[in-house]
């Protein structure tokens, strides 16, 4: 849908009828002061970023995270590890790029969170909703992941790595502490006990003793949960609300406090990380693990599953079709260069990803020569579990000081954690604060915070890790997957490529470059919606721990789908039917025009972007008359942003 000409309203991107009646003209002219005075009203109550730093720490924070040192190596090691690298990188130039920067763009020119963009669409306010039931998914099973680094980080106090060494009950169990160090650790009892497992490293599997230390202290996993998934574990359950206590601090007031504690939580990460890579490639066996990860399987390629995976995880990473860019970039102000903060978080979180893959995987190539594996897939069970098995394993094999070590990197994983997760909570907020105004936002922050302590009980049960399973997969990947189709559809198909593209022009003053053009108007949502497509078409009955879920839990899990995708369905119908204009084709049709909300939220940026379209309209239309391009040469000149 292209702009033909500018309404006096601003409503719309199409014309308005009736616009010979002087009453009518008096109604639009009243119509926009009241649209105005509602946006003087909705700027003045909005808070902005002290500066423009703390918008690009914030949206570091949330982007690197524990998805580049937690998921990247464990999708990329589940994917052929270096084969997963080429699929990524192309997935991120034509899928996360592309969404990164234009969700930043919705929020920036509107100033408004994942629900309130929709105004350009007002059908497609569905996409915002579902949008927030995923992130209220993801939000629940992220927590349970902080409140296992807070258990690793309070025990790592101790004056032995408990992780570090093998139990009497623990059956082929092999140290995870160097052999040499073992007798003046542990004693003797430890030394006999890695002296057994390497007689029968040869006949049986071995496992490392932070592996079974995880397993079965920890989480104490059930091996099947047909008979439920049993009760909390008090220390994690202490561990859960300490960490929903250090959310809530962080974001009770908004954008001025979150904002400031965005430069620790982007920042400090990077220098546990660097240390820890520093010792990693260390290690015996290090560089067999690098070169796994590094080396192309060219047959993987080939692999739909493989590109699924990618954009997958690019999704997770740079935490597009959730909400927390559109609603950061909505405290921006209007005239801020967010084209150089989107090009430096999406660079920076591939590097990031890299430098966790390098870390982890030189990790796996020590404990694939420890354990005598003849294949880096042996060494560890896939699952969350990946980075509370392989990292504490590499800490145990620090001489000095392990404890320290242990506990820089769990906090750093804490502070990881809580950057995303205060981002996702953070999003939801806005969403409520937005919508009944007058709600105090540090008593809403409460409410959902306590909210999300609950709902995050049932991930800290010794059957948590399989519901986390079920509800990342279906919940979380899946709704989030569909619901970003629809995101780009409504705003480049439905609104128009053109539109969209002007109002970046007025916003930024430079016009949008071909990549772009191309990317959201056709390579961006045709690869989505084919991924999808075979996604849904060849999935199968997820697994944990190589064993099937139950029936029950397979139906609960498509209810769950059902319930984020069926968002956009119902308030679509349900925006059609308090908003009839005459026949339902009628309504219909109006419904995927923009409403009188859409637009800046200033009234200056606001005037000043009407008469920018206005002009654009009519030299669009003289042009038009003067036959002086057809059809598809136009189209071809619009797509090359002239």
């Amino acid at each position: 849908m292209e702009l033909k000409t500018m309404p006096h309203n601003g409503a719309n991107g199409s014309p308005q009828h009736n616009n010979n009646s002087n009453n009518n003209n008096s109604n639009d002219n009243n119509k926009t002061d009241n649209n105005e005075k509602e946006a003087q009203k909705k700027d003045e109550g909005r808070t902005n970023w002290s500066n423009g730093i703390e918008f690009l720490m914030s949206c570091i924070s949330v982007s690197v995270g524990l998805g580049n040192v937690w998921r990247f190596p464990f999708t990329a090691y589940e994917n052929g590890g270096g084969a997963f690298l080429i699929p990524y990188i192309i997935v991120l130039f034509l899928i996360g790029k592309p969404m990164y920067y234009l969700e930043m763009i919705i929020g920036q020119f509107t100033s408004q969170g994942t629900v309130k963009i929709w105004s350009i669409c007002p059908s497609f306010v569905g996409v915002g909703y579902g949008q927030a039931f995923a992130t209220i998914c993801i939000i629940t099973y992220y927590s349970s992941l902080l409140a296992l680094t807070l258990y690793y980080l309070f025990v790592s106090f101790q004056s032995e790595l408990p992780w570090s060494y093998c139990r009497d009950e623990w059956a082929n169990c092999v140290n995870s502490i160097p052999t040499e160090f073992v007798e003046t650790a542990l004693g003797n009892t430890s030394t006999a006990l890695a002296q057994q497992a390497n007689i029968l490293s040869n006949t049986t599997k071995l496992q490392s003793s932070s592996e079974l230390y995880f397993l079965n202290v920890v989480i104490k996993e059930k091996s099947d949960i047909s008979d439920g998934i049993g009760i909390p574990d008090w220390k994690l359950t202490i561990a859960l609300f300490v960490s929903w206590v250090v959310i809530f601090l962080v974001i009770m007031r908004g954008v001025k406090s979150s904002g400031k504690a965005a430069y620790f939580l982007a920042l400090f990460p990077y220098v546990v990380l660097f240390a820890l890579l520093g010792r990693a490639v260390t290690l015996e066996g290090a560089v067999d693990g690098i070169i796994f990860f590094l080396q192309p399987q060219w047959g993987e390629l080939l692999n739909p599953i493989v590109w699924k995976e990618a954009v997958v995880q690019c999704f997770f990473s740079l935490a597009v079709g959730c909400g927390p860019i559109i609603m950061f970039a909505s405290y921006n102000r209007f005239d801020h260069a967010i084209y150089r903060d989107a090009m430096i978080v999406t660079s920076l979180d591939t590097l990031t990803s890299l430098l966790g893959g390098i870390t982890i995987f030189a990790i796996l190539g020590n404990l694939a020569h420890n354990l005598k594996a003849e294949n880096i897939r042996d060494v560890v069970r896939s699952g969350t579990g990946l980075a509370f098995i392989s990292y504490p394993d590499a800490i145990s094999k620090f001489k000095a000081v392990p404890q320290l070590f242990s506990a820089l990197f769990f906090f750093m994983l804490f502070v990881l954690g809580i950057g995303s997760i205060v981002a996702l909570q953070s999003t939801i907020v806005t969403i409520i604060c937005d919508q009944f105004k007058s709600w105090k936002y540090w008593k809403v922050a409460l409410a959902t915070s306590a909210c999300g302590f609950l709902m995050g009980l049932v991930y800290v049960t010794p059957g948590g890790q399989w519901i986390l399973t079920l509800v990342d997969f279906y919940g979380g990947t899946y709704v989030v997957f569909i619901l970003a189709i629809f995101e780009l559809s409504g705003i480049v198909w439905i609104y128009g490529l053109q539109n969209f593209c002007d109002d970046i022009e007025f916003m930024s003053n430079k016009k949008v470059s071909m990549y772009w053009r191309l990317c959201w108007s056709f390579f961006t949502p045709v690869m989505m919606i084919v991924i999808f497509i075979y996604s849904m078409a060849t999935i199968q009955p997820i697994k944990y721990s190589d064993q099937y879920f139950p029936l029950a839990g397979d139906v609960a899990g498509w209810l769950l789908f059902a319930v984020g995708a069926a968002q956009f369905p119902l308030w679509g119908w349900w925006y059609i039917a308090t908003h009839r204009q005459g026949s339902f084709a009628k309504s219909f049709k109006a419904s995927l025009k923009p409403s009188s909300k859409w637009g800046p939220a200033s009234p200056e940026n606001r005037h000043a972007w009407l008469l920018f379209k206005s002009d654009l309209a009519a030299k669009r239309a003289n042009e038009a008359k003067s036959n002086k391009f057809g059809f598809f040469q136009q189209k071809l000149r619009n797509m090359c942003g002239k």
